[in-house]
């Protein structure tokens, strides 16, 4: 299969439900969507939802740096071709806009392998198809105090076994210690819960929170500090006990060395975004072999596959984000996923999204 083209189409597709997460708000899925073409006539794609903004700096990334790259390439030689747009990006990149435009491809060559040796990624991978656990994650912050347990409520109610809230960013220190305090009063010991800070502390207040929540049995602390932090993460690590999880805004197996070295987190979360699949299989193995298991961020329908074939898969996270989108979504039922058994990744877009929800320039 020889590539002989790379497609990109921009959408923005209103949220059935817009999050609440409390400091952004966000009204629609801005999304790029691309296909690589092969002489085959065989088509993979791949697609991005870098939640806000950036979506033309980075399809302009793709056509003018990497798609020369491309063209002409065999599609099979995934990690090759990986490793070559790294290291002709090397000076404008390393994070960022070029390993996102990365990404994307790497889906695409993924999902174009898949559909060409007729097996799905799982398969292909070397995994199987047993249902994998999901938490559920959309007890957003914006909700509230009462809102927050009621959605969680909501998903113990379909058969989730854990759900995961978010602090900081609005509420004080009290609140936010008394709203997990009264979350798992409410949903009892048996329910795992997670609590994710989108970054909102410093090392000091992730220590005070973390020391006041102890007792409430937590199944992980998620982004307490910004990401590039490395000391403050470790001095968190190093003073409480409850297990630390990280990894959405880090980019590449570069950036997360440092905690598998360490040993700072029981969780990595690392994002299709920054690396595509080939970058998240390099995390995976090198994470195994220091005992971290891996619950990549967001993106649940394309992490099956991704968690149905590593050896130290923990957990995937479902907003219900993009139900609406496809033509067949993948609905966790209690609280387990059953990754696509179609060649590839097994997804498409419906239809209707490419006429109706054009993305549109401010």
């Amino acid at each position: 299969m020889i590539i002989t083209d790379i497609k990109t189409t921009l959408l923005s597709v209103p949220f059935e439900e817009p999050p609440k997460i409390g400091f952004v708000g966000m009204k629609n899925i801005d999304l790029l969507i691309l296909e690589i073409e092969t002489s085959e006539g065989i088509s993979g794609m791949g697609y991005l939802h870098p939640i806000i903004g950036g979506l033309q700096t980075i399809e302009m990334c793709i056509h003018e740096m990497l798609k020369p790259i491309l063209i002409g390439k065999k599609a099979g030689n995934i990690e090759s071709i990986w490793k070559e747009m790294w290291d002709a990006t090397f000076i404008q990149g390393r994070m960022g806009i070029t390993v996102m435009g990365i990404s994307a491809i790497d889906i695409a060559l993924w999902d174009l392998l898949g559909k060409y040796k007729n097996q799905p990624l799982w398969k292909l991978w070397g995994g199987s198809n047993k249902p994998l656990a999901v938490y559920g994650s959309g007890c957003y912050r914006g909700l509230g105090h009462d809102g927050m347990i009621e959605k969680a409520k909501k998903f113990v109610s379909e058969g989730y076994k854990a759900i995961k809230m978010q602090v900081a960013w609005g509420f004080t220190h009290d609140e936010d210690v008394a709203n997990v305090r009264d979350m798992r009063q409410e949903l009892g010991e048996e329910i795992k819960i997670m609590i994710d800070v989108n970054q909102g502390w410093n090392p000091d207040e992730a220590i005070k929170f973390g020391k006041a929540i102890e007792n409430y049995n937590i199944e992980f602390l998620e982004e307490p500090i910004i990401a590039d932090d490395f000391e403050g993460y470790k001095k968190i690590a190093n003073s409480i006990n409850i297990p630390i999880a990280t990894g959405e805004n880090h980019f590449t197996h570069h950036d997360m060395k440092v905690f598998m070295h360490n040993k700072l987190v029981s969780n990595l979360q690392p994002d299709l975004m920054r690396g595509g699949y080939t970058e998240l299989k390099v995390i995976a193995d090198l994470a195994h072999k220091t005992n971290i298991t891996i619950a990549p961020h967001l993106f649940m329908e394309l992490n099956t596959h991704l968690n149905a074939s590593i050896k130290n898969a923990s957990w995937l996270e479902h907003m219900g984000w993009y139900n609406h989108l496809w033509e067949e979504p993948i609905i966790p039922q209690n609280g387990f996923a059953i990754p696509p058994d179609k060649p590839g990744h097994g997804l498409k877009f419906k239809e209707n999204l490419f006429k109706d929800h054009p993305y549109e320039t401010i």
